[in-house]
């Protein structure tokens, strides 16, 4: 693991493949917004957001696989899934495909999540790593949101998502949450008490 205090933008720790398959899916995202509201394509906006969502474990995996973890990985990562989030939830809304207030419900922990690891980074405390739960939760609503777009296109199948939507939103809300709570802020604050502890003794 790269140490709090070895610079984050680095060669060694931007130039790696997982990190090149997280940037492919950050230049996705302004695609989708203009499938949505440039010529209006429902169903080819939900796929291309499904699609996101579906591949989101790849750079994981090629990470782990090909020991090419990095701390800038560990940050960029889950920074394009919040901004997914960000993006598309919102472009939803306005399109009228959600309620705002599964949306507020969503990215409220999205913001927060974001706000630790900003106030972890200033304090020079390396990022957390994505949890199990955390990262089951992200999977779910990243299948969930594009289903409630496409449950309001011209698929066939559409009265199939709208119902099924809910299978993957609830679930999805729940781990997100129970991270959130029960995980990334309890661990924050170990972190920066055992920051403060060994600076102290420095």
């Amino acid at each position: 693991m790269t140490s709090p205090t070895e610079p984050l933008f680095t060669r060694a720790n931007m130039a790696t493949w997982p990190n090149l398959i997280t940037f492919i899916r950050l230049l996705c995202i302004p695609v989708f917004v203009w499938l949505l509201f440039g010529p209006e394509r429902r169903a080819a906006a939900a796929w291309l957001l499904a699609a996101l969502g579906s591949t989101d474990w790849v750079d994981g995996w090629v990470a782990r696989t090909f020991n090419q973890t990095s701390e800038f990985g560990r940050l960029f990562d889950p920074t394009v899934d919040r901004l997914l989030f960000v993006v598309a939830i919102p472009a939803i809304v306005i399109d009228g495909s959600m309620a705002w207030w599964l949306a507020v419900v969503i990215l409220t922990r999205e913001v927060v999540v974001a706000l630790i690891a900003i106030r972890l980074q200033i304090k020079g405390i390396p990022a957390m790593t994505v949890t199990w739960e955390g990262k089951t939760g992200a999977f779910l609503l990243l299948f969930a949101v594009p289903m409630f777009l496409g449950a309001q296109s011209d698929l066939s199948y559409a009265g199939l998502l709208a119902w099924t939507s809910w299978l993957f939103v609830v679930p999805g809300i729940a781990y997100s949450w129970f991270s959130l709570l029960g995980q990334y802020i309890p661990e924050s604050r170990a972190r920066e008490r055992q920051a403060s502890h060994v600076g102290l003794e420095s």
